[in-house]
């Protein structure tokens, strides 16, 4: 009866687990599939690059009023250093934010690093390179217009780009994201392509380089909206963290609506500024979806339209200087 008892009482084998019992038993994350071109794509986040569009339109326009003749090659070479720069900023803000785990609970679309779909090395290498890229085609610039002071305004803007999440210090986690992005967005964008054009900045360069600046900024706004529970969370302290949902949302309506106050005043001396406001439907569309979402996801709805709608903004006010 003793040895029954004994033989009761041992406890039924474990059995064991598929795969790694140690990884398994610590509770550690499963294996994630490696990141496909179609991962690469969405971590560019080609929803933001109409902003880099927005500011050589009209830039270009700008300096059609200085020059009749268009200069397509240096609008085009623009361009592609826009394109390079806000592509690597973003690789650079995926590698950032997966790094120090901002990115491991996400509302928005999944990242690289923080998804660990990717090495966080390789990743940045990706940014690199498209700094880089975009480094190689404004020395081309510099050498075609003899600007080599504009060196310096590159590098500054590749360091802007970098310190955006990155280093010990980045300025993103600190409210100041939407004042860099109005300064770089917009008044170096827009301003810097009327210049390398035609060595000169009409003061219409100047209204528009605000105009695609502010919608810039509400893109940001829209985004750090949907992340704001999270961002406050991971101790991101962004503009939304600060200010709260309620004045976020007033901050987004005055920076949506405030370009179409400036395009109305110029089309006081350009008439076909007027086309403007077919841009303001998706405009207040953005802005009916910030004042009523339930879901933070819906914010990305509004992200995309504040961004087109900024594009289209850019194409219609380069038509009226055009004009």
């Amino acid at each position: 009866m003793a040895a029954q008892s004994r033989k009761r009482s041992r406890p039924a084998p474990k059995r064991r687990p598929h795969g790694n019992p140690q990884k398994h038993k610590s509770g550690a994350p499963q294996a994630v599939a490696p990141a496909t071109a179609r991962d690469w794509i969405a971590a560019a986040r080609l929803r933001t690059l109409p902003l880099a569009i927005t500011p050589v339109l009209i830039g270009t326009g700008a300096a059609s009023l200085v020059d009749d003749q268009l200069h397509w090659a240096l609008a085009l070479a623009c361009l592609a250093v826009a394109f390079a720069l806000q592509i690597g900023v973003n690789y650079a803000n995926d590698y950032s934010d997966g790094i120090r785990g901002t990115d491991d609970v996400r509302v928005g679309p999944g990242r690289l690093t923080g998804g660990k779909k990717a090495k966080p090395r390789t990743v940045l290498l990706v940014a690199l390179a498209f700094f880089a890229l975009a480094a190689l085609v404004g020395l081309a610039i510099v050498v075609r217009t003899g600007q080599w002071w504009l060196l310096a305004v590159g590098a500054v803007c590749i360091v802007a780009a970098w310190f955006y999440t990155g280093g010990k210090r980045p300025y993103g986690y600190n409210a100041m994201g939407e004042l860099f992005v109005f300064v770089f967005f917009g008044l170096v964008a827009t301003l810097g392509t009327t210049w390398v054009q035609v060595q000169s900045i009409p003061q219409e360069a100047w209204f528009g380089a605000v105009a695609a600046g502010l919608l810039a900024c509400a893109v940001l706004l829209a985004n750090n909206l949907r992340d704001i529970d999270q961002d406050r969370l991971a101790g991101k302290r962004t503009l939304s963290v600060l200010i709260g949902r309620r004045a976020t949302q007033v901050l987004f309506t005055l920076f949506v609506i405030a370009p179409f106050v400036i395009s109305a005043f110029l089309a006081l001396f350009y008439p076909v500024a007027w086309l403007t406001l077919i841009a303001l439907l998706g405009a207040l569309s953005s802005v009916l979806i910030v004042w009523t979402y339930r879901t933070p996801r819906e914010l990305i709805t509004a992200l995309q339209v504040t961004s087109f709608t900024s594009v289209a903004y850019g194409a219609l006010l380069f038509w009226a200087f055009l004009a």
